[in-house]
């Protein structure tokens, strides 16, 4: 046994080498794949063509691109239904203004809707021929009018698109209770409904007051700058301080416009 120290023979293999050559290929210069660079008719770009079958432009005059409306002939059509329950105090109001709310929704919206007296609530329904996000503007419609909003100030969300509603309570600006609660609602309201006259006209929204709620429907801002001069009136702010601050922001207001 050789010690383990000892250099080890290298072990040759005693197989002779086989050496194959490989097939040169035939007319190498002359392979080519045939139609590699060739598309179908089918799949070449076409320009945009009007409804008669006319080219049209795709770019405007000022560079801007102009694509064809797209229409819906899938016939994937869903329709949508929303139930909007209407409160006890607001259902004479409702059926003696019925015949003003339904055109809008009916005309413009182009929605079914129903009246439903045995579960006091106003049922909506869209159709094809309604465009995209009629039942959320009718639901707001009617939702409006059910917190307390005339008729043509609750139009104006079916036609526009950047008003809003918002409502909070005297309760979640400060805990009044009792007579305490009760003069809150005065400042807001103030002699006549001056003072609610005054922040509707400042800051263009509309206010419904309604016990410790206050609902606003106006813009983002609009209704921001309305908020903030309830809360201060709610916080003990005197009224004449609000005004001064309503004259300031609405001259901004104006400024930018």
């Amino acid at each position: 046994m050789p010690a383990p120290t000892a250099l080890l023979k290298p072990v040759v293999d005693d197989a002779p080498a086989i050496n194959t050559a490989l097939p040169e290929p035939e007319h190498d210069d002359e392979f080519a794949l045939e139609g590699m660079n060739d598309l179908p008719e089918s799949s070449a770009i076409q320009p945009p063509t009007t409804t008669d079958g006319e080219a049209m432009d795709i770019v405007d005059e000022e560079d801007r691109p102009h694509f064809p409306q797209v229409q819906n002939d899938d016939g994937s059509f869903r329709a949508q239904s929303r139930k909007v329950t209407v409160p006890p105090n607001r259902m004479s109001p409702l059926k003696s203004s019925w015949p003003q709310i339904y055109p809008p929704l009916v005309e413009h919206l182009k929605l079914a809707v129903r009246m439903n007296v045995k579960h006091k609530a106003v049922e909506l329904r869209t159709s094809k021929a309604s465009p995209p996000g009629a039942a959320q503007k009718g639901e707001d419609f009617i939702r409006a009018f059910c917190l307390g909003f005339d008729v043509q100030d609750a139009i104006a969300l079916l036609r526009l698109d950047d008003l809003y509603l918002e409502t909070f309570e005297i309760k979640d600006v400060k805990t009044l209770t009792g007579e305490h609660l009760s003069r809150a609602i005065g400042r807001i309201a103030g002699n006549q409904g001056k003072t609610k006259f005054a922040i509707e006209n400042a800051s263009r929204t509309r206010i419904v007051l309604a016990d410790s709620k206050v609902h606003i429907l106006g813009a983002f801002k609009n209704i921001s700058l309305a908020r903030h001069s309830i809360v201060s009136l709610i916080l003990g702010k005197p009224p004449g301080k609000v005004y001064n601050n309503l004259r300031t922001v609405s001259a901004r207001m104006k400024e930018r416009f």
